[in-house]
C-alpha cells in the first residue's frame, strides 16, 4: 500500500508519522496520480505546523506542489492519459506516494524536464510569471528588483524577469544566494541587510529609480523596497516570512506607486480559464529551456523531518524535494 506524511494535529515536523494511505480511486474528472518528487517550501513546513494564515482540514498530508505519473483516470478526463508525467498543485495531500487530484490542476510535464524539477515548476515559476507577466504588467527594458532572490519563488522571478526582458537586480543575504541568482541570469546582485543597501541597488540601476520590486519576505525590506521605486513603480507582495510591515500610505501617493497583492491560488479560484493559460505557458516555456530550477537538497520521503526542517530554516539556495522513489529518470 502507498505511504503518505500523515498528522492527526498540527505540529512541528518531528510530530508527523509515515503511514500506509491508500487515497482510493478516482471519482468524476479526477485522476490518480503515483507521486515522484514533491517541492517543499516555507509556507509548507508554516502549514504543517498550524501556524499558517489559513488552517486546512485535520488529518492533514502536507505539500502544496508535486510531479508523477498518471496511475488511473475517473470518468470525463480525456485531455491525459495513464502513463503521462504530469506536474500540480494542491492544498495538502502531497507528501505521499500517491494522490487523488482534480485533473483541471494537472499538466503534461515537458518531455525535456526531470520529474524532481517539474515539481518544484507549478508554485514558484506560476506565481513568478503571474506576478510580474500579469499584476506587475512588466515591459521589456524595465528593471524588477527581487528580494529573497536564491528562494525558491525568488529565483523563479529572476528567471521570468529575464524571460520577459527585463533588467533583473537580485537581493540576498550570502554570497552563495548571491552567486546562485547570478548563476541563475540576474543582472547584478546586492546584499540584503546592508547598511548601504538601497545605495547598492541604485548604483546597479545606474542611479535610476526601480521599476518593479518582487518581494516575497516581507518585514523591515518591504518598506526600504518601496522606497526604490520610480513613478509607475510596482512592488509586489508574495509573502511576508520576515513579519508584517508598517508601510505608510503616504509612500504609494507620494511615488505615484502601487502596493500589488499576488495570490496564485486566489487567482485560479476567480479566473481558472487564465490560470489555467498560465500553466501551459510556463510548462512550455520550461520545455523550451526558459527555466530551470535550482534544487539545493533532495530527501527520500523517510526523512521527511529533516526535509521539512531544512525548507523552514530558509538557508538553502535553492529549493527542497522530496522523493518518492527514483524521480530523477523517471
Amino acid at each position: 500500500m502507498p505511504r503518505a506524511v500523515i498528522a492527526d494535529e498540527f505540529g512541528p515536523p518531528e510530530s508527523y508519522r509515515l503511514a500506509p494511505h491508500d487515497p482510493g480511486h478516482p471519482g468524476p474528472g479526477q485522476v490518480r496520480v503515483a507521486i515522484k518528487a514533491a517541492g517543499i517550501s516555507y509556507v509548507d513546513a508554516l502549514t504543517a505546523m498550524g501556524k499558517y494564515q489559513v488552517k486546512p482540514p485535520l488529518p492533514f498530508i502536507p505539500g502544496s506542489e508535486f510531479a508523477g505519473i498518471v496511475e488511473e483516470l475517473g470518468e470525463g478526463v480525456t485531455h491525459l492519459a495513464v502513463g503521462d508525467r504530469v506536474f500540480g498543485t494542491s492544498w495538502g495531500g502531497v507528501f505521499a506516494e500517491a494522490g487523488v487530484f482534480k485533473a483541471d490542476i494537472l499538466t503534461k510535464v515537458p518531455d525535456a524536464m526531470a520529474l524532481e524539477e517539474a515539481a518544484v515548476l507549478p508554485v514558484n515559476y506560476l506565481t513568478a510569471y503571474y506576478a510580474l507577466a500579469d499584476r506587475g504588467r512588466a515591459k521589456p527594458g524595465e528593471t524588477l528588483l527581487v528580494l529573497g532572490a536564491a528562494g525558491g519563488t525568488g529565483f523563479a522571478a529572476v528567471q521570468v524577469g529575464k524571460h520577459l526582458g527585463l533588467r533583473v537586480i537580485a537581493s540576498a543575504s550570502s554570497e552563495a544566494k548571491r552567486q546562485a541568482a547570478l548563476a541563475g541570469g540576474a543582472d547584478a546582485a546586492v546584499t540584503s541587510g546592508a547598511q548601504d543597501w538601497r545605495d547598492q541597488v541604485r548604483a546597479a540601476n545606474g542611479g535610476k529609480a526601480i521599476d518593479i520590486v518582487f518581494d516575497p519576505v516581507g518585514g523591515d525590506a518591504t518598506d526600504q523596497a518601496f522606497r526604490t521605486l520610480g513613478y509607475d513603480g510596482r512592488h509586489l507582495v508574495i509573502g511576508f516570512p520576515a513579519g508584517m510591515t508598517a508601510l505608510k500610505t503616504n509612500l504609494p501617493l507620494l511615488k505615484i506607486a502601487s502596493l500589488v497583492g499576488v495570490d496564485v491560488r486566489g487567482h485560479s479560484i476567480a479566473r481558472p480559464a487564465e490560470a489555467a493559460a498560465h500553466r501551459e505557458t510556463v510548462a512550455r516555456l520550461a520545455g523550451q529551456g526558459a527555466f530551470h530550477p535550482a534544487i539545493a537538497a533532495r530527501y527520500a520521503i523517510e526523512d521527511y523531518a529533516a526535509a521539512l526542517n531544512e525548507a523552514f530554516s530558509g538557508k538553502a539556495a535553492g529549493r527542497v524535494v522530496l522523493l518518492m522513489g527514483e524521480a530523477k529518470g523517471s
